[in-house]
This record gives C-alpha cells, sequence and structure tokens, in this order.
C-alpha cells in the first residue's frame, strides 16, 4: 500500500530551501564575488543553520514514510560522493585553467553525505522507543559539541567531527553531533505520524513552497551553478 504525501512535511522542505537559497546567495557574493556581507555570524549564519535543522529534522521523520531507505540512503551516498570527486577536482584544475586562484569548494562530507549514512543507518533505530530516541540524540548533540571543541592530531575520524586546523570541507556535517537531530526528528516522526497521516483536517498543495518542496534534490543539485550565473550576469549587464 503506498503512502500518501504529508503535505506539511513538503511545506517545511520548502521553508528549509528558501534559507538555504538565501544562505548560500550570501556566501556566493561574499566568497566568489568578494562583496564584503558576512555569512559566519548574524542574520545570515542564523538562517543557515535553522534551515539545515529544519531539514535534518523532516528528514528524520520521513524515514518512516519511505518504501525503501535502502535504496535512497544509497543514491544520496552516490550522489555525494560524485560531489566530492567533482569539487575537488574543481580545486586541481581550475586555477590551472584560468591561472588564478579560486575559493575552495571542497567537499569532504557535506549535507548530502551525512543523511546517505544516517538513512542507512536508520534500520538501527527505528526500533527504539521515542523518548529514548530524543534522549540518545540529544546525548550525541551533547558529544558532538565536546568533540567541536577538541583540536585532534590527525583527521582520519572527521566523519564524526574530529578534526584538526589542517582538515577542510566548504559543506560539512558530521555525524557528530548532527546524528542527534536526525534521532530526535525519527522521534517526532514516531510521536506525531503513528497513522502516517498530516496532522491538518485540509491539504495544501500546490503553491510555490510545496511544489519546491517536493524536489529539494534536484534544486540542491542545480542551484548553485544557477546562483553564481545569476550573479555573474547582473554584475556583467
Amino acid at each position: 500500500m503506498s503512502v500518501r504525501r504529508v503535505w506539511e512535511l513538503d511545506f517545511l522542505r520548502g521553508i528549509a530551501l528558501f534559507g538555504m537559497l538565501y544562505f548560500h546567495l550570501i556566501f556566493d557574493l561574499n566568497e566568489f564575488f568578494d562583496y564584503p556581507i558576512t555569512y559566519a555570524h548574524g542574520f545570515t549564519y542564523y538562517v543557515g543553520k535553522v534551515s539545515v535543522i529544519l531539514f535534518i529534522l523532516v528528514s528524520g521523520i520521513s524515514c518512516q514514510f519511505s518504501r525503501n531507505n535502502l535504496r535512497r540512503g544509497l543514491q544520496l551516498l552516490g550522489i555525494a560522493l560524485i560531489i566530492t570527486m567533482l569539487t575537488h577536482s574543481i580545486n586541481y584544475l581550475g586555477p590551472r585553467l584560468l591561472h588564478q586562484p579560486l575559493p575552495n569548494i571542497g567537499i569532504k562530507f557535506g549535507i548530502l553525505h551525512f543523511f546517505g549514512v544516517s538513512i542507512l543507518l536508520y534500520p538501527l533505530f527505528k526500533t527504539i522507543n521515542r523518548h529514548a530516541l530524543a534522549i540518545l540524540g540529544s546525548l550525541i548533540i551533547g558529544l558532538g559539541e565536546l568533540i567541536s571543541a577538541q583540536t585532534f592530531s590527525h583527521n582520519y575520524f572527521f566523519v564524526l567531527g574530529m578534526i584538526n586546523e589542517k582538515f577542510y570541507s566548504v559543506d560539512f556535517y558530521p555525524l557528530l553531533p548532527w546524528l542527534g537531530v536526525f534521532l530526535i526528528g525519527i522521534a517526532l516522526g514516531k510521536f506525531l505520524y503513528p497513522e502516517k497521516k498530516s496532522l491538518f483536517p485540509f491539504t495544501i498543495r500546490n503553491n510555490i513552497i510545496n511544489i519546491l518542496g517536493r524536489h529539494t534534490l534536484l534544486i540542491y543539485l542545480i542551484h548553485q551553478p544557477i546562483l553564481l550565473l545569476i550573479i555573474f550576469v547582473c554584475r556583467h549587464l
């Protein structure tokens, strides 16, 4: 039996998507075009963080709606590994072809890597009580915060957030602490959607937010080249 899409989850994805697009616009203006607009703190920083947290929570909730989490996780991880190879190839070839330095855009363990691994780990957690999941998620977040305050002698366990000053990934979401947010999402799914049905007695589907929320992966993959092209064209008009 197929599971109907829960419209409010698409709506939340759409909201998170708009926040991500705004954050990446400011990032691109600063990093690629030298506009003095910060993204490391203030309003833009918090928009970026809230958007990511919302994406991860909704992903955790959505795992119980998926018909094949194994396929979904492997697909995301495969795309993420292609992105790793592509961004590091650009890092190596770009300055040599253009004869000028470029910002480091290498991605070692970004948001898609995180989603792929987390979804593949979902079977380990799906039978755990929602209260235990919430507690475990909170402990993982706390452990991740402790780890992030440490400096390690190597980067062998960067997937867990154990890094030193030599490590760089322009997009970096290690399992500690972010897996904790994912587990809290699973717990919310168990609490809010035991019958896998919308919480609301009405349906809102065909607005721009929901439409975009149903296609977040595609938009994520194409949005950066489009943003860079738009900024480039606007600068040269």
